[in-house]
């Protein structure tokens, strides 16, 4: 019945969406809400589960990068607080549940069991942004406060792997076991793409770790009265901070620049890469860890979108971000939304999203990956995080709409610069039918279906 009735809504409200070559495309406005009607689910319990798409389970990582891009709708549709306050709680009982997991299932049972950093970075800066955004305490149960408690112990376990960390893996990896202890960095055993790292200090991951643990310190502090907490986990993020400061930025002997490494051990080694998942070192600024003009990253940016990157791959009908994760010139549409959210030229932005729109699925739904030989042929029909983070860059593009920020603004980013703003597409007067017609599609769609 919901698929029909939003079927229904879909097919009668589109957006102009600005493309390169003058061209414009009608979306309807409510391809931009699927993950929200058809990912999330009320649970008996008070929680909210949320699927990643077409595999039925629920990622630490996914469900809050699902969660973010609609918290912006909660002041004029204050109903969505019990929907994204219960994503959080259902994280929160995660954790608790296995702070080495980074998926579960509907019944709390661990659905898969990688140890990813981001896992537990991206439950915490969606804790913040939704208490900041909506100043609902109600938020801080004794779930998430003994979550936030996991997350800072772990990482700080992590940081001294060796001799503290009870991980083991669920199966054999093949992975460079040698890393230098004593770096400040945390230790990990997978990517966001969910495939081994290579080296044991992934840089992207450490840096959501800092935004992360800032988060939590603010939350441990103001929403908890708990100063150990916070204490501990501002600790660890001024730890990790000058780890990748001193071991995360590294001379290319190729590229003659200092730039970001994916990868390091701390010996000197560095995996220098990017992958399309996120967090990766293309959206650095997008977590708000650093600025979109830190020339560091502007080096880093330079190597990742070019055939230097060895998961870079262009082709006929795309270009951008691969992955190891899938198939060899499979590009990943989520690569290419982090890309434009990260631009600061409107033609980068317009050309990513006229790839976007002409490579995906009939439906207007985002493939996990696709050929960049043939989109036709392509990995996983419709991927709940790359639809929740395309509407993500339909919002700011063509309705005008302000970032979600990940930090506050008190919080300096590195190196102290002043951050962009994703470059709008539309004309102020395109944007405010665009946003009016968004409030106007939500609005339906929340509608009991007696009522639409």
């Amino acid at each position: 019945m919901i698929h029909a009735i939003f079927a229904a809504v879909l097919a009668a409200q589109t957006l102009m969406v600005p493309m390169t070559g003058e061209r414009a495309r009608p979306t309807r406005s409510a391809t931009l809400f699927h993950t929200l009607f058809t990912d999330f689910f009320d649970e008996s319990d008070g929680t909210t589960y949320v699927q990643t798409g077409d595999i039925p389970a629920m990622w630490l990582r996914d469900s809050s990068a699902q969660t973010i891009p609609y918290l912006r709708f909660e002041q004029t549709f204050p109903v969505l607080r019990t929907k994204f306050a219960g994503v959080i709680e259902r994280n929160a009982r995660n954790i608790a549940t296995d702070p080495y997991a980074n998926a579960f299932m509907a019944n709390y049972h661990v659905w898969e069991r990688k140890w990813e950093i981001d896992s537990l970075a991206a439950p915490s800066i969606l804790a913040r942004i939704y208490w900041r955004s909506t100043g609902d305490r109600t938020i801080f149960t004794p779930a998430l406060r003994r979550a936030l408690k996991i997350v800072v112990d772990t990482f700080r376990c992590e940081q001294i792997h060796a001799t503290c960390s009870p991980y083991r893996y669920p199966y054999r990896v093949r992975t460079n076991e040698a890393y230098a202890a004593g770096t400040g960095l945390i230790w990990s055993a997978f990517r966001p793409s969910d495939d081994p790292v290579k080296y044991r200090f992934n840089i992207p991951q450490n840096a959501a770790a800092v935004v992360a643990l800032r988060a939590i310190a603010e939350m441990a502090r103001y929403g908890y009265g708990d100063a150990s907490v916070a204490d501990e986990a501002t600790s660890i993020a001024n730890a990790v901070q000058i780890g990748i400061a001193r071991y995360g930025v590294v001379w290319n002997e190729q590229r003659k620049v200092w730039m970001y490494a994916y990868e390091v051990d701390g010996y000197g080694r560095a995996n220098f890469m990017d992958d399309a998942n996120i967090p990766n070192l293309t959206t650095l600024p997008y977590l708000g860890w650093c600025s979109t003009y830190d020339p560091v990253y502007l080096n880093t940016r330079a190597f990742a979108l070019s055939s230097a990157n060895p998961y870079y791959y262009a082709g006929t009908y795309a270009s951008g971000l691969g992955s190891p994760h899938t198939p060899a010139n499979f590009v990943w549409p989520l690569g290419i939304i982090g890309r434009a959210l990260t631009a600061t030229g409107s033609d980068e932005v317009a050309q990513s999203i006229t790839t976007l729109a002409e490579t995906d699925g009939k439906d207007g739904l985002i493939h996990e990956s696709f050929y960049d030989g043939g989109y036709w042929r392509y990995t996983r029909a419709e991927f709940g995080w790359a639809n929740a983070l395309y509407a993500e860059l339909l919002f700011r593009t063509t309705a005008g709409f302000n970032a979600m920020s990940f930090v506050n603004a008190d919080e300096a980013i590195v190196p102290y610069q002043r951050a962009a703003r994703t470059p709008t597409l539309a004309s102020p007067l395109v944007q405010i039918r665009n946003a009016g017609l968004l409030y106007v599609t939500l609005g339906d769609l929340l509608q009991p279906p007696n009522r639409r």
